[in-house]
């Protein structure tokens, strides 16, 4: 398994990184974990072959993490000519407000008939589920989106990947990365709390419980960018490629 890291910003691109974004290539198909606004960009830009990609797991509704699936939809439909099957899983609504956005943005484009067999899987809060081959595990966790929040954790070839999503601590996150061969944890600020997300300082006293082989923090602000001197845990980066 390679995981690529395509994105690991915030909402707002601080210090140029893109919205959350990882690739994953494995046997049972290649497969992306969130797919924010700035993506396709970050994917093109890392000449990924978006082609290639099967399935795409949402963690929550939340434009800078679902917010670049009407762009990758409408790349496949206009500019690539995708043939292959493409699923899409996510929180319950996940189809809803994906129409949604692809109607805002682009008028009657839901009308389109894709060339391609276009699936959406919703997964349920708190369940193990089989999608494409893979395992795929969701944890409600505390962050507001007009749907369920998710913490996932994903088992292929052997390997697993958990990814906290956006939230506040929790400890679903020590179930959803227990023995995980990466962890990918977001932080977004260093000491301020702020509704629905996670700090640093928490992070520090928490984080240690976890059983998961490696960490990650991601989905950095200002205020940790401000503080990388004072951070000790190893974080992403956009570009980044990992092989587990």
């Amino acid at each position: 398994m390679i995981l690529t890291i395509a994105g690991c910003g915030d909402a707002f691109g601080t210090e140029g990184q893109f919205n959350t974004c990882y690739h994953v290539e494995a046997s049972r198909g290649n497969f992306l974990i969130d797919c924010g606004a700035s993506s396709l960009v970050a994917l093109n830009k890392l000449k990924i072959p978006v082609n290639e990609i099967g399935t795409i797991f949402i963690s929550h509704l939340h434009g800078d993490h679902f917010g670049g699936l009407p762009f990758f939809l409408l790349h496949a439909w206009y500019a690539t000519g995708r043939t292959e099957d493409l699923t899409l899983a996510g929180p319950p609504g996940l189809q809803k407000r994906v129409e949604q956005a692809l109607d805002m943005f682009f008028p009657q484009s839901t009308s389109e008939a894709p060339q391609f067999a276009l699936r959406y899987v919703e997964l349920p809060p708190n369940t193990k589920s089989h999608v494409n081959g893979i395992d795929v595990e969701t944890f409600a966790v505390c962050h507001f989106s007009g749907a369920p929040s998710f913490a996932l954790r994903i088992e292929v070839d052997g390997k697993i990947v958990s990814f906290s999503g956006d939230t506040s601590w929790t400890d679903k996150l020590l179930e959803a990365s227990a023995e995980a061969d990466l962890h990918l944890q977001e932080c977004y600020n260093f000491e301020t709390v702020f509704p629905y997300h996670s700090e640093y300082v928490t992070l520090e006293k928490e984080l240690p419980a976890s059983t998961a082989k490696r960490i990650l923090l991601t989905h950095f602000g200002y205020e940790m960018f401000a503080n990388l001197d004072k951070v000790t845990w190893e974080y992403g980066r956009d570009g980044m490629v990992i092989e587990l």
